[in-house]
Parts: structure tokens; C-alpha cells; sequence
């Protein structure tokens, strides 16, 4: 029987209740109920002989404000757009190894950037691919599951675990064989006001819950703004594009990335013509043959359907267009008689987008809403069980994601650095990396910037040596850069470093292919077609320059001010500059900046309109300089 008390008297029942060691698992992402953790976690490091551990993924907070220009930047926009968003207080204390004895806090996935440097983060790190992670976590134990739901009035008698049914619906079962046999287990539910009501497999009844909180969370939802999409996302966006099959399945991730493929799917779809302009500039007839095969160039008259682990904003935002719009009947737990009368247009385990996102979902109708259907990462992420409806819906498959470094033998790295430290996780890549080999007519696609830059120093992202593999290389299928593709399955080690060496960036073909050669994977007489020595920066540059309206800046959107979207535009010029080589232009730039009163509302944004003292007034030179150096 579900009870629903207060915060506090919910930290009482769990004490009461459980044993002495907690065992709590949480949702990837949006869906903790933050405000109970917060208060079970002070509570458990005020009694050392209660132990507490956390299952979970993706602990969201904040991005950090850091110093000088760019805190001047993020302050003010980080209090508008997260407003009263309550943080995590263990996530404060886990990056600075400040975590009592007594708890520990185990991730399968972790924020980007937001842990490297803590031991207790590092080393309490689990990898584990996103469908195995139910079954992990049971296996540990696990007494206490604790997650945000949404509620709506039409919907009397059930909740919604909206955005993260992901792993929620396959651990239920196993905590109810694991009740049966005597074990004590709480299920705690705590309703957001503004959580979008996900129906069908999302919803539960209310009595799944053992306890509810009985006082509705107000906070603001953690969102994750659109950053601007640059030249090289755009490209790889373009490239991909051309490998959608009308009537085919996509997968996307978050991120530059993730909107660049969805700008250009909108491009081909409303601007065809431009489309096919800008593919020819990019002399994808190199790869023509792969993508009048896997592929096409023209609309979509059939439409797409979606099978993501992450329903993201640009796929919402491809339904809106009416390319997302491909309908399968079906999914764990079979239509919804009175929502799902057409079928979805697609699967999904968790979401996680900008503000808009989450407000576009909540204005739906509840029949619109019930497109989307948010369920099991069980479903999405595998084929193993209800194999013949998945391969019906799954037909021609693209699942794309995102890699840091390719070798030339085709093994990926996605997770971690050389180092062996952590940077977010495996997650549901190779689930999906898998699927593209095993589901007919399907390919699995790896997104890659073909190069990076760090203090000052370019290197390649493409490489001979890797310091560690996400995905091997006998699972390499297809590669995608700036430059171009990469079409890997089934070629000798010889055709796919040669394939490699095409679409990676000039600066270090010669290097690359040395390195080839001396290791006896290259003839000694092997020379790259001259079509593919021309893979520069500037040669993209041109590109956009003759065609700007098919590279947009921020194509889903911003949470940016104009005013703001010329800072960053300035600011991220002027880190570039941050380094040796160009230390001295950046000095002269500083020196040649023009009038301050060029620039009234980008100071004033950035309190630099009237500068005090020479830190401040070395600041607005540098930023003048910015703001001159990227005007448009």
C-alpha cells in the first residue's frame, strides 16, 4: 500500500525499514528527486554506522562559472537558465574526494569533464553498457530505488516515470522476485510539476510506489542549452545525412553533433536544392556509390522512425518537420487501446534536452505526446527479446554516435582517456554498435572530428597507436569526419587504413601513412589519391562561404541573447589564441582594438563598460578584440 508523507518522514521510513546498509538506485540523468537525496545523504553522513551506496549514471550539475572573462559570461546566464535547479550535495563533495567512509557513489556513466580529477569518482567507476546495468545493479543489491514522476489529471490512478522508464522498468521485476523471497525493498516516487507526462509503457500504477513524497517539486529542471554547431560539426552532420534512408530508423546523441545531422536531415528535406549543391562542394561522389546504396539525397516521402536510447531535442524537432514520422505498432508491452491507435514514431529509454524541449513535450496533447514512447532501455538497446517485431521496426538503421579517436585499423575510443581516466562512459554505444551489425540492411556510423587542439598544439584524432578501445576494430563498420566517409565493414586492414588516411585531416596524412608502411600494413609504394590531399580547415571555410544559409550557428535553436551569441563568438576566439604560437597576435589584437563604443551592449552584458583597475581594462581589450575578430 502506497503512503505518501513528507521529505522528511520519507528519510525516517527508509532508516526504519532498511538495513543498516542502503543501497540506492537512482535514474540516468533528469529523474533523481534531488531534494530527498540531498536530505537521506545528510542524514546517513551524520550516522557513521549506517553505510549508504548510490547506483546511478549522469549526476547533473552546473557547468562550472571558472574565472575572468568567462565567469563574467556564464554568470548571468547560468542564473537565468538554471535558475533554482537544486544541485546534488554529494556531487559537490564526490569531485573534490570529500565523500564521508560511509558512502560511495557508483556511476555507470558520468558527466563529461565533471570528475576526472577525483579518485573516489575514478575508482568507484563501473563500466557497464547500458543495457547490462539493471541486471548490474540488482546483482549488488540494490534496496532502494528513488526517482521524480509526473502525474496528470486524465490519467487518475497512475504516474508517470516520463523521462527515465530507461532502467526503472526492467529493475522492477527483478526487486519483485527479490520481495518474494523476503528481502526489504522501498520504491519511492516524488511528482515534478513541470515533467512532461510520458503515457504508455512510461506509466505505472500509483500503487508501484511504497512511498510518495507528499509535496510536488517546483525546482527548475536541469536543461542542457544548444551550443552553437561549428564548421567541422556541420560537415560530419552533412556527411551523415546522406547515409538516411527514406523509411529507414535513426539513432542521435546529444550535442553539436547530434543538431548538426539534424540541420542538415532539414536541409535535404525543406532546401533540396541547396542540399545537393553543398554535397556536390563537398565532393561526396567520391562515396556516391555508398550512398545511392545505403543512402539518398532526395525528401523524405516515407518518413523516418526513431530507435534512441536519448529522444533528443533534434529529434522532436524532426517529428515537428514531419520527417520523424514513420509509425510502428508495438513495443514491450504492446499498443495502448486508447493512446496509441497509430503506432509510435519513436522509441525511446530517457530524455534530456533545453528548456524548450521539455515545455514543447508539455504543451502536446496527450494522443500527440504518445508518439514518443518512452520505455525499457531493454527494448531500444537490444534485439533479444521480441526479436521479430524489432527487426520489422528496425528496417535500414543508422545509429550514429559520437567517438574521440579512431585507430587505422578501425578500433574506436568514446569513454575514456589514454590515461585510463574516465570521461563519461560506454553507455549505449556499443548496444547500438552491435544492432548495426546484426540487424539487416542496418550500419553503425561513428562521428568523428578528425582532429583537436589543446594548449596551443594540434593533434590528430585519427591515429596509429590508441591508448584504449570502446569499440573494436572487428566490429568497425562505417567512420564519418569533416573530410568524409569511411565505409570499413569487411575490407582488408590494408582498404581500411587507406579508407582512414582519405578522410583524415592533411596535416598528418604523411605521418599516418609512414606509420602505416613501416608497420608492413601499407605497400612501401602506396601514394594517397590526390582527391583526398586537400582535407583542410580552409578548404571547408570555402565552402560555407559561398553557401552560409545551409550552416546555420545554432539550427535548433538558442537560449542565447544575440548580444550573447557575439560574446561567445569573441570568447571562444580569444581562448584560441591562448597559446605560444599566437600569444604575440593576441597581444597586437589587444593593442588594435577598436572603440569601446562599438560595443555598448556586449560590454555592458560582460560589466566591462566601464573598466576598473588593469586586470578589467585588459579584459575589455581582449574582448574588443574577440568581438572584432568574429563579427559577421
Amino acid at each position: 500500500m502506497t503512503e505518501v508523507v513528507s521529505l522528511e518522514r520519507a528519510v525516517d521510513v527508509v532508516l526504519e525499514r532498511l538495513p543498516a546498509h542502503i543501497r540506492l538506485g537512482l535514474p540516468l540523468g533528469l529523474g533523481k528527486p534531488n531534494r530527498f537525496v540531498n536530505a537521506l545523504y545528510a542524514r546517513i553522513k551524520a550516522l557513521p554506522e549506517r553505510q549508504l551506496t548510490v547506483y546511478t549514471a549522469l549526476c547533473l550539475s552546473r557547468p562550472s562559472l571558472g574565472d575572468g572573462l568567462q565567469r563574467r559570461f556564464l554568470e548571468p546566464f547560468i542564473e537565468r537558465v538554471y535558475g533554482d535547479y537544486l544541485e546534488l550535495d554529494f556531487v559537490a563533495d564526490l569531485a573534490t574526494d570529500a565523500l564521508p567512509p560511509n558512502v560511495r557513489i557508483e556511476q555507470f556513466f558520468m558527466q563529461a569533464g565533471a570528475t576526472g580529477s577525483s579518485q573516489q569518482a575514478q575508482q568507484a567507476y563501473v563500466s557497464s553498457n547500458y543495457s547490462h546495468a539493471a541486471r548490474d545493479i540488482n546483482a549488488q543489491g540494490i534496496n532502494l530505488v528513488a526517482q521524480l514522476v509526473a502525474e496528470a489529471p486524465e490519467r487518475s490512478g497512475f504516474l508517470s516515470v516520463s523521462c527515465n522508464p530507461d532502467i526503472t522498468l526492467d529493475l522492477l521485476p527483478m526487486l519483485e522476485r527479490r520481495r518474494w523471497e523476503g528481502q526489504a525493498i522501498l520504491v519511492l516516487g516524488q511528482v515534478h510539476a513541470d515533467l512532461p507526462y510520458m503515457p504508455g509503457d512510461a506509466e505505472l500504477p500509483r500503487e508501484q510506489f511504497d512511498l510518495l513524497i507528499d509535496t510536488p517539486e517546483h525546482s527548475t529542471l536541469f536543461s542542457t542549452p544548444n551550443q552553437p554547431v561549428g564548421i567541422r560539426e556541420h560537415f560530419i552532420g552533412l556527411h551523415a545525412s546522406t547515409l538516411v534512408q527514406d523509411g529507414g530508423t535513426l539513432q542521435i546523441g546529444i550535442g553539436a553533433l547530434g543538431d548538426a545531422i539534424t540541420a542538415a536531415l532539414l536541409t535535404r528535406q525543406a532546401d533540396n536544392p541547396a542540399y545537393r549543391t553543398v554535397i556536390d562542394e563537398a565532393q561526396t561522389g567520391q562515396w556516391a556509390g555508398l550512398i545511392h546504396q545505403e543512402g539518398g539525397l532526395a525528401p523524405f516521402a516515407t518518413g523516418l522512425y526513431g530507435c534512441s536510447e536519448m529522444f533528443v531535442n533534434g529529434l522532436l524537432v524532426l517529428a515537428d518537420a514531419g520527417i520523424l514520422r514513420r509509425r510502428v505498432l508495438g513495443g514491450p508491452e504492446g499498443p495502448d487501446p486508447v493512446l496509441d491507435t497509430e503506432g509510435a514514431v519513436l522509441h525511446g529509454g530517457f530524455f534530456l534536452g533545453p528548456s524548450s524541449f521539455y515545455a514543447r513535450l508539455r504543451e502536446m496533447p496527450m494522443e500527440a505526446r504518445a508518439r514518443f514512447a518512452m520505455t525499457a532501455i531493454s527494448y531500444v538497446n537490444t534485439l533479444y527479446g521480441d526479436e521479430t517485431l524489432k527487426r520489422q521496426q528496425r528496417t535500414h538503421a543508422r545509429f550514429m554516435n559520437t567517438v574521440l579517436s579512431v585507430n587505422l585499423l578501425g578500433a574506436a575510443a568514446s569513454d575514456q582517456l589514454p590515461d585510463g581516466r574516465v570521461l563519461s562512459g560506454v553507455g549505449g554505444q556499443f548496444d547500438f554498435v552491435v544492432q548495426g551489425q546484426e540487424l539487416e540492411g542496418a550500419r553503425s556510423i561513428l562521428l568523428l572530428r578528425s582532429w583537436r587542439e589543446s594548449g596551443g598544439t594540434v593533434t590528430s584524432n585519427i591515429v596509429w597507436e590508441q591508448g584504449q578501445c570502446t569499440i573494436p576494430r572487428h566490429l568497425r563498420d562505417i567512420v564519418i569526419t569533416e573530410y568524409g566517409i569511411a565505409d570499413l565493414r569487411g575490407k582488408s586492414d590494408a582498404q581500411v587504413i587507406e579508407a582512414l588516411l582519405n578522410i583524415a585531416d592533411s596535416r598528418f596524412q604523411p605521418a599516418l601513412l609512414d606509420q602505416a608502411q613501416m608497420a608492413g600494413k601499407l605497400p612501401r609504394d602506396f601514394r594517397l589519391d590526390q582527391r583526398f590531399t586537400d582535407n583542410t580547415p580552409q578548404w571547408l571555410e570555402d565552402i560555407r562561404a559561398r553557401q552560409p544559409h545551409v550552416f546555420p550557428e545554432y539550427p535548433l535553436g538558442s537560449d542565447f541573447t544575440a548580444t550573447e551569441k557575439d560574446l561567445l563568438r569573441a570568447l571562444n576566439w580569444v581562448k584560441s589564441k591562448f597559446h605560444f604560437t599566437e600569444l604575440l597576435d593576441l597581444g597586437r589584437a589587444a593593442l588594435e582594438a577598436p572603440d569601446a563604443s562599438l560595443y555598448p551592449e556586449e560590454l555592458a552584458r560582460m560589466r566591462l563598460d566601464a573598466p576598473s583597475g588593469l586586470r578589467e581594462q585588459l579584459e575589455q581589450r581582449l574582448l574588443l578584440a574577440g568581438l572584432q575578430a568574429t563579427r559577421l
